[in-house]
Formats: C-alpha cells, sequence, structure tokens
C-alpha cells in the first residue's frame, strides 16, 4: 500500500528513522499511539525509553534529542512536541497535517485500510457434524471466520474458505440408526440423536422405515439433507464457502491409505502390537499415535492427515484451522503431523473457540443435538436477526467464552451496542441526504488541506479515528481478532456523536464553519463505519 494512503502510518515510519539514525538501528519498532488524554497531545511515542539503555543516557535526555529531529524532519506536520514522564515523547499534529490527512483518506478510496500482497491462505472454519442442523456454538465459529476472511483479505491476503463435512465415522451411523428409529415410531438408541428435526428429516426419506433399512443409506441422505440445510442457513447468515471437503471423500478415493504410505516411505510410521503408529513425538507430541488399527480399522487421526496432506498439496502459504474448545486436546498431534507430512513448521495455525452460552431470562439455554435440546442459527436469527447475531458473536475475542443476551440483542435502543452502531450510519447518511449529492461531491473535491477551520476538539478526535483504520485492519488480520472491529465501530459512532454535538454541518459557515471541511469528514466517517460494519458482516443501512 502506497504511503500516501496512510498519514498516520507515515508518521509513525517518520518517527521509527529518527529513532533508528539515532542509534544505528532500532531492534524494536517503537509505539504510536493516542495518549490516554488530549493534553498529552494528539499521539505519543515510548521510542526514548525504548533507546535509552542502547545508548546508555536518561530517556528524557534521549527524548530532547528524538524531539529536536523530528521536529527537523516533519516540519509543518507538527505544532510542537513535549516531553513527558519518565519520557515519552507527546506529539501535537498541526491543524493542516490533519486537514490533509483527511482528504488523503478520501484520494486512497478503497484502499485506505488495504494491505500489500500476503500470503495464499486456506481458513477451514464450522466444520460442525452434518448430523443436525448449525446451533448457536456453531454459529460463532461462523461469524468468527467469515469476519477473519473478510479482513484477512482486505490486509492483502488472498483466502480460500472451506468447511471439513464429518460425514463418515460412528457418530453418521448413530444418526442413520436414530432416523431408522423414528421413521418407524420407535425412540432412537440411547446414544442416538434426539430432538424434533431427527423425525423431520426420516420423514423425508423414502423407506427410512423400512424392516431392511441400511443405516448407512438412511444416513448418507439425512447427511445430504441436513448439509443442504446447513448451507443454506450459512448463506443466509452471510457466510459462503470456496468449497466443502467430505470426509467420506477421503475414504473413497484411498486418500488416507496412500498417506499413511507416503508417511511410511518417509519412515515417519511403524508397526507396533498388529497397529500402525505414526512418529509424532519427533514432532513435540507427548505419544506416538496410531492411524490404523489390528483390524485393519483407519483412525479419525488418519482421516484428518489425509485431509491435511490435500491441504499442503493446494499451494497455500498457511493454512488457519477454526476449531472447538474441545479440540484443545488435539492440537499437539495435528501439529506434529503436520510437520511430518513436510509442513513448516508454524505454516499450520489452529485457533480454539470458546463456548457460547445464550442467556434467556437470566438462565443459560442447554444445547445438545444428541439431546435435542439445541437453539438453533435459524432460530436465532427469527429472534434477533443476522446483523444482530454477527456483532454480538464476535464482540468478544474468541478464547474468552461468550454470553449472548438475547434480551439486549433485541432491544432497538442505544444500549444495544449494534443497533447504536448502524444508527450512527443512519444518522450520518441522512445528514448527507439534506446537502444533496452533488453538494457531498463539491466538499469531496474541496482542498481540505488549505481550509481556514481550526477543527474543534471532537472533529480532531474523529479525524485521528478515521486515521485509524488502516491500523485496526492490520492488528485485526496480524492478531486474528475480528472483535476489535466491532469496538472500533461503537468507537467511530461515539466520536462522531460528539462531533456532531459540538460542529454543525450542513450550514456550518453560519457559526464560522468550513461547510466542505465538516462535510466531507461527515462522508468518510460514513464510508468506514460501513466498511467496517461490512467487515463484520451486518448491514449498514441509510435509514432507520
Amino acid at each position: 500500500m502506497p504511503s500516501t494512503a496512510d498519514p498516520l502510518a507515515e508518521l509513525h515510519a517518520a518517527v521509527a528513522a529518527v529513532a533508528a539514525d539515532l542509534r544505528g538501528s532500532v531492534v524494536e519498532l517503537p509505539d504510536l499511539g493516542r495518549p490516554p488524554k488530549p493534553e498529552f497531545g494528539d499521539y505519543s511515542t515510548n521510542a526514548a525509553m525504548l533507546l535509552a539503555p542502547e545508548l546508555g543516557s536518561p530517556p528524557r535526555a534521549v527524548a530532547e534529542q528524538l524531539g529536536e529531529r523530528l521536529g527537523e524532519v516533519l516540519g509543518d506536520r507538527l505544532e510542537r512536541i513535549e516531553i513527558a514522564g519518565p519520557g515519552f515523547l507527546n506529539l501535537f499534529v498541526s491543524d493542516r497535517w490533519l486537514r490533509g490527512s483527511l482528504a488523503r483518506i478520501g484520494e486512497a478510496g478503497d484502499l485506505f485500510g488495504s494491505g500489500p500482497a500476503g500470503e495464499r491462505i486456506l481458513v477451514e472454519f464450522v466444520s460442525a457434524n452434518p448430523t443436525g442442523p448449525i446451533t448457536v456454538a456453531a454459529a460463532r465459529h461462523a461469524a468468527y471466520g467469515d469476519s477473519l476472511c473478510r479482513i484477512l483479505e482486505l490486509a492483502g491476503h488472498a483466502v480460500e474458505r472451506e468447511y471439513y463435512v464429518n460425514d463418515y465415522g460412528s457418530q453418521v451411523r448413530r444418526f442413520g440408526e436414530s432416523l431408522i428409529a423414528r421413521a418407524r415410531g420407535e425412540e432412537p438408541p440411547e446414544d442416538g440423536y434426539q430432538g424434533g428435526y431427527v423425525v423431520e428429516i426420516a420423514a423425508r426419506i423414502e423407506g427410512a422405515g423400512a424392516p431392511d433399512a441400511d443405516p448407512d443409506q438412511v444416513a448418507a441422505r439425512g447427511v445430504g439433507l441436513i448439509l443442504g440445510g446447513v448451507r443454506a442457513t450459512l448463506e443466509r447468515f452471510g457466510v459462503d464457502y470456496d468449497r466443502y471437503f467430505s470426509e467420506l471423500s477421503l475414504h473413497e478415493s484411498g486418500a488416507i491409505t496412500a498417506a499413511i504410505e507416503a508417511l511410511n516411505a518417509d519412515q515417519r510410521v511403524y508397526p507396533h502390537e498388529d497397529a500402525t503408529w505414526l512418529r509424532t513425538t519427533e514432532f513435540g507430541d507427548d505419544k506416538d499415535r496410531v492411524l490404523q488399527r489390528g483390524s485393519g480399522e483407519l483412525t479419525y487421526f488418519a482421516a484428518d492427515i489425509a485431509y491435511h496432506l490435500d491441504k499442503r498439496s493446494r499451494d497455500h502459504e498457511r493454512v488457519i484451522n477454526v476449531w472447538g474448545a474441545d479440540h484443545h486436546g488435539y492440537i499437539g498431534r495435528m501439529q506434529a503431523a503436520w510437520q511430518a507430512l513436510g509442513g513448516a513448521e508454524g505454516s499450520l495455525e489452529v485457533i480454539v473457540m470458546q463456548l457460547v452460552n445464550l442467556r434467556d431470562g437470566g438462565a443459560v439455554v442447554q444445547m445438545s443435538k444428541r439431546a435435542g435440546d439445541i437453539v438453533t442459527l435459524d432460530d436465532l436469527l427469527d429472534d434477533i436477526g443476522v446483523d444482530a447475531a454477527r456483532f454480538f458473536l464476535v464482540q468478544r475475542s474468541h478464547d474468552t467464552t461468550l454470553d449472548l443476551d438475547l434480551a439486549l440483542a433485541r432491544e432497538q435502543s442505544q444500549d444495544n451496542p449494534v443497533y447504536y452502531v448502524q444508527y450512527a450510519h443512519a444518522r450520518i447518511a441522512s445528514i448527507l441526504r439534506k446537502a444533496g449529492t452533488e453538494r457531498v461531491e463539491q466538499a469531496l473535491a474541496a482542498d481540505l488541506a488549505g481550509s481556514a477551520e481550526v477543527p474543534h476538539p471532537s472533529a480532531r478526535t474523529m479525524i485521528m479515528r478515521l486515521l485509524a483504520f488502516p491500523g485496526e485492519i492490520a492488528l485485526a488480520a496480524e492478531r486474528r481478532a475480528p472483535h476489535r472491529l466491532t469496538t472500533y465501530a461503537l468507537e467511530t459512532a461515539q466520536d462522531f456523536s460528539a462531533f456532531y454535538r459540538d460542529c454543525r454541518v450542513v450550514g456550518a459557515a453560519e457559526e464560522g464553519g468550513d461547510e466542505d471541511l465538516r462535510i466531507a469528514l461527515s462522508e468518510h466517517s460514513r464510508r468506514l463505519l460501513e466498511r467496517t460494519l461490512d467487515l463484520l458482516g451486518v448491514a449498514a443501512p441509510s435509514e432507520m
């Protein structure tokens, strides 16, 4: 991305360059962030404190040298520099730089926030067993995975989305047995699947209740029906995949046996007690793992290895698996197998999602496909809608348990965070409609840097919030943290509310303001709020 598309990155680069020049090199990139209070400047850096031990000088003395050089390098982009505390450098940017930076956001257009060409990444997420509809627990994976993919793409990566269909194994056979029982008007096996959906699916399968009904054949038809519903639900949720990959296909094609043979050729497997074992301890696992039992039965792990060998064959530089909390103990063996297959250490990432507690009336709703006590994603969408579901399900970091408050999600009030953000977008759109399309275009084409307006403190805050967008995208991508954008959206909405409270937009001249500047700031705020919501899979309404 050209530096002209990111004024804040340019400012950060100048601080880093001056620090590196003073030392000769800088091992750690200095921070450049917003200080806790406006009186401490627009931006603050710890560069002097990083350099002080290297230079053998007190941090404040180093800060004085850095401040002097920064003043020379940045020139009229800075109003002044102050040294605070143990050696923080507080930067006060000039009004002209701030106004010009707003114009550069407009010049960058949709490139604002985008990154340079990155990696080819395969992201596998959700991959719920096709033995029942998508539940709220899996919905968190869907919301997280899809938003992560969108963010990674904006950050410059080429992303492929994949759903692994577990359509083979004992759970599928139990599903078939449950369908047959329901078709005959009987109770499912004790370890089978309960719930009304099993009755509904069984009724759609011809011959499911026949005396000679085959559990595997009935299960295959049931899985097909379930998977069709899963796809429709995910599409309704705004989640699309490039590929649905069948586990059954690995068994039918002989891919699992081929994977074991490939590992054997590399001397990664060995026979022991009539079974075939993989030397996962050579790659950090706590014990070796069975791939094929003496009976000839292939393990689930063997199928996973074949699947990951297929992933490797598709020329991705990075593979990301989004797994549930119950898979935490599986990570070590999968990482070991990945390296045994020739995968580079670190090129397979496993992101573990924590649980969702769905609260209704203060009670936690229990969810289990087999027990039949399920709240499906479709149920949730019927209740609170796509936008609220998408926003709430990514509002917390993936590694923390999420409590989804249905009562709050239903509220049409500013206490509801997604309603608050959407309302802010609609409010800005209303302001701009009042100005008129032609007037907005004129404002965007105006010389904003040359404006005579001294931005109000709330306008300064708003501009700096917009300038933070590329950095937020980069961090959300790097840390695999879509929840950062829910916070950014809320802060953007809050900052615009303060700006509009303090600064008249249409008719700004009547209070001595620059209408061009304020209309442009409003339009760029609307655009970035819309883009942020889109990354989260949330609509940005123009009216509410």
